[in-house]
């Protein structure tokens, strides 16, 4: 039986993906930073919980002892940073400094503990990434930028790792908590639910291409 860590477990997109990957039969470890809410996931889906922070080193030590074996890790956890988004004028860096802490350094530090369990079994890692990534919007130069230097880093550690699987995925404009943050007070029922995206991710895994950044969208069409 598979084992995946998918961190960010307790709701939207990775709560998803856990459930998925139960229906499969893996075996799966969720983290999130809200206990409660992680352990209600954990419990209604399946999954072993493991609550705490990404960025605490702590926790992923933790972590890394709840994987001996590892076929997978989703690097799903991620800090949008300060809502309402400001642009890089008047960005407090504080705040900056632990979006990249969350959404850059941690998913490296978690890869690099886990790098020996997925060389084993010739696995495979997930970061999840985004469009700000790539596109210049108002606003998301705190989040976009992390999450362009955590695409690079994912490309180079695919470089590096050729026996390994290694994307950064896209998973587009999803109904969220985090992306309603980025919206305060305004209507997002019109993205689609996170599950929509699911198939995606599940065709990367069965299907195996190359290393490299992938949108959803383009994952959900045929070949």
């Amino acid at each position: 039986m598979p084992t995946a860590l998918v961190t960010g477990a307790s709701a939207g997109l990775g709560r998803a993906l856990a459930a998925a990957l139960v229906s499969r039969k893996w075996t799966v470890i969720g983290d999130g930073r809200d206990a409660a809410a992680l352990s209600a996931a954990a419990g209604e889906i399946g999954f072993t919980a493991v609550p705490g922070d990404v960025a605490d080193p702590a926790h992923r030590a933790s972590l890394a002892a709840a994987c001996p074996s590892l076929d997978l890790l989703v690097n799903n956890a991620s800090s949008l940073g300060v809502s309402p988004l400001p642009p890089l004028s008047r960005y407090p860096l504080a705040e900056l400094e632990n979006v990249y802490r969350v959404n850059v350094f941690a998913p490296l530090a978690l890869a690099q503990l886990l790098l020996p369990a997925l060389t084993a079994a010739r696995g495979t890692v997930i970061d999840i990434s985004s469009d700000a990534a790539v596109e210049a919007y108002e606003g998301w130069g705190g989040y976009g930028s992390a999450k362009a230097a955590l695409d690079q880093l994912t490309a180079v550690l695919g470089v590096e790792n050729p026996e390994l699987a290694v994307y950064a995925v896209d998973p587009g404009d999803l109904r969220t908590e985090m992306h309603q943050r980025a919206f305060p007070g305004e209507d997002i029922s019109d993205r689609p639910l996170p599950s929509t995206a699911v198939p995606a991710f599940l065709r990367l895994l069965d299907e195996r291409p190359p290393s490299g950044r992938y949108r959803a969208a383009d994952l959900l069409v045929p070949a």
